[in-house]
């Protein structure tokens, strides 16, 4: 679907295209140069997950997080099939570049994986 571009959107993509992280709802808000409303930036967030422009990380603790992978050829399905790290000690989620080796019981057909592993980033260690 041909959706318009607007100033939110365009200001909310660009943040996140510079981003080398994964930025929440609420480091969005604050990072943006121009005033849009809390309800305006998930709306605008979900529509690029939708469309497949970003991707949502849903932490352990139930925050999302949203991200644009980059390298990607096929948005479809890296959002579907790669790893995250969440560093507890600076608060944030990258994408993985490597594939992390995970497997599932004889007849089970993994078709979408949430993963986000937890510990300490290569800069605060």
């Amino acid at each position: 679907m041909n959706r318009r571009n607007t100033p939110t959107k365009e200001a909310i993509l660009n943040l996140l295209s510079t981003s080398k992280k994964a930025l929440s709802q609420d480091a969005i808000e604050r990072q943006l140069d121009i005033k849009i409303n809390r309800a305006t930036i998930y709306r605008v967030l979900n529509r690029f997950c939708e469309d497949g422009i970003v991707h949502k990380i849903v932490a352990e603790d139930g925050k999302q997080y949203f991200a644009i992978c980059e390298k990607c050829d096929n948005p479809s399905e890296v959002v579907t099939h790669h790893f995250h790290f969440r560093c507890l000690s600076c608060d944030t989620i990258e994408c993985l570049q490597v594939p992390v080796a995970y497997s599932v019981p004889d007849g089970y057909e993994v078709q979408h994986a949430n993963c986000v592993l937890t510990g300490v980033c290569n800069d605060c260690s």
